[in-house]
């Protein structure tokens, strides 16, 4: 290998090691500094990179890093649950991950085209950039925004005090702000050094500050509630000979566990509803009737125009109720246009489901006005809010047994967790097999069962009244700054040729 292929090499590698890093700032290990230290070794590659090309290298490297070592338990659901042979399932994962490190590298393309003046004005270029660039991958497409930076700053992460007002792709932005102060600053010479770390201390003492303010308060009397985790098999759930013992499971579970409000997870019960033998939801809801209580439970209903939603319905004491899931998976729930050959490959139950509406409202069960959001849809804070201020009370009901026991459990709880931030609301959490989880409206995690155990979660809870700034902003105010640190960090002049270019062209 000649020189020069081994010095463009290397950079690639350290970006792409780099990325793969990122995931330790992320559950399960919840290392919060480590996402700070990936993207200043991303932010300084690109200082040294040669024009948008090397830029554009340097963040897909990074992306592929960290998307391979982030979401690769997508291979479980693909191979193992769905059948994929293993060489195209491990392919198909490749590709995706891929497309998901177009973003970064995007942002590093523009970093290095537009960069200019000091460090400041530098690090507000790609953390504009960055931020913007997340915020595209969780929307173009129906949007994937899973591992946005921001996720990895739960508490006690200081940056956790601007979620509540900026949402997660503005901590993001603060993420990459530091990290390409980190950098940029030349820490050798006294008054850059000073000034660089005064910005840093700045903001996370401004986050600090943030995490102290109650922008929502406690509403009505406290309910208890019952969480349940049913650890059912995914290779099992399925099986036309096994459905009388998942029906009974579930009746079981909920004639032991009874409470004010009672939950069973996404698709509980893994039939349509209508094909429930006679009175079987009555049945289920009456130990939590009997106390004025209600149930929640996730299964498939049917319309009348042959159209089946992924739902959760309510029965008991008040009047029942559907939400029907309105952000549907693509290729688990329902296949993109010209994809149809994805299926002859994979066997994946109910992936032809009918969207729901967008505009739902809570489930009004007791005093409590329940926001339901099945799944993945807790990934889109956007959304979610929809349903502010009527709720008081956000439940996701949820089935991660797709992916086995691999991190998209706990990486799940922390997306929950920045939910919590972000709305001022109690994250309630029914699962199948994990992470089932009360997390307050602080994000931190009231309790939580140990995954793959069969069970209940059994705690008082209050909802909450009120809006964050996020709430009332959405995407909104992070946006915004983003397009403003664009603007000022790369206006004016082209950027300077870098030190190793020049020596190379006088070389």
């Amino acid at each position: 290998m000649s020189t020069a292929n081994r010095s463009s090499l290397l950079p690639a590698l350290l970006s792409f090691g780099a990325g793969g890093a990122s995931v330790f700032a992320f559950a399960p290990f919840e290392i919060f500094p480590a996402a700070f230290g990936s993207l200043a070794v991303l932010a300084a590659l690109l200082q040294r990179a040669r024009g948008w090309r090397g830029g554009f290298g340097a963040g897909f490297a990074w992306g592929l890093g960290a998307f391979l070592a982030g979401v690769s338990w997508l291979y479980v659901a693909l191979n193992r649950y769905g059948g994929m042979p293993m060489p195209l399932a491990g392919f198909a994962i490749l590709l995706f991950c891929a497309y998901l490190a177009l973003f970064p590298a995007l942002a590093g393309g523009l970093f290095v085209r537009f960069a200019r003046g000091g460090a400041l004005r530098r690090a507000a270029l790609f953390a504009g950039l960055w931020a913007t660039g997340e915020w595209l991958r969780g929307w173009l497409f129906t949007g994937f925004p899973w591992l946005a930076v921001g996720y990895s700053q739960t508490p006690p992460s200081p940056l956790a005090g601007f979620a509540p007002v900026l949402g997660v792709y503005g901590v993001g932005g603060l993420v990459a702000f530091v990290g390409a102060l980190l950098a940029f600053t030349t820490w050798r010479r006294a008054a850059p050094a000073f000034g660089g770390a005064f910005a840093v201390v700045l903001v996370a003492s401004a986050g600090a500050g943030l995490a102290r303010v109650a922008w929502t308060e406690a509403s009505g009397d406290p309910i208890e509630v019952a969480l349940i985790q049913t650890n059912i098999e995914q290779n099992l759930k399925w099986r036309p000979e096994r459905l009388s013992d998942w029906l009974e499971t579930n009746a079981q579970l909920a004639r032991e566990h009874v409470a004010d409000l009672v939950v069973l997870p996404e698709t509980t019960l893994p039939i349509l509803a209508d094909r429930l033998p006679a009175g079987y939801l009555d049945m289920l809801a009456a130990p939590a009737r009997a106390r004025g209580g209600n149930l929640v439970l996730g299964a498939f209903v049917r319309d009348a125009d042959g159209g089946i939603y992924n739902a959760a319905i309510s029965v008991g004491a008040s009047q029942s109720a559907v939400y029907a899931k309105q952000h549907l998976v693509p290729f688990g729930e329902y296949s993109p246009p010209l994809f149809g050959w994805f299926y002859r490959l994979v066997d994946i139950p109910m992936s032809d489901q009918t969207r729901g509406g967008p505009t739902q409202p809570p489930m009004a069960l007791g005093d409590q006005r329940v926001a339901v959001n099945i799944c993945y849809e807790d990934v889109f804070g956007r959304e979610l809010i929809r349903s502010l201020p009527d709720a008081t009370l956000m439940l996701n009901i949820s089935n991660l047994a797709w992916y086995g026991d691999s991190f998209a459990q706990p990486q799940h709880l922390q997306i929950a967790r920045m939910r919590a931030l972000e709305t001022g609301r109690p994250m309630l959490r029914s699962t199948n097999t994990g992470m089932t989880a009360v997390v307050n409206p602080d994000g931190s995690v009231a309790a939580a069962l140990p995954a793959f155990t069969r069970g209940a979660l059994r705690l008082e809870v209050r909802g909450y009244a009120g809006l964050t700034p996020y709430a009332r902003w959405g995407d909104r105010a992070a946006m915004l700054i983003a397009l403003l640190a664009v603007v000022a960090g790369g206006a004016g002049a082209r950027r300077p040729r870098p030190v190793g270019a020049a020596k190379a062209v006088s070389g």
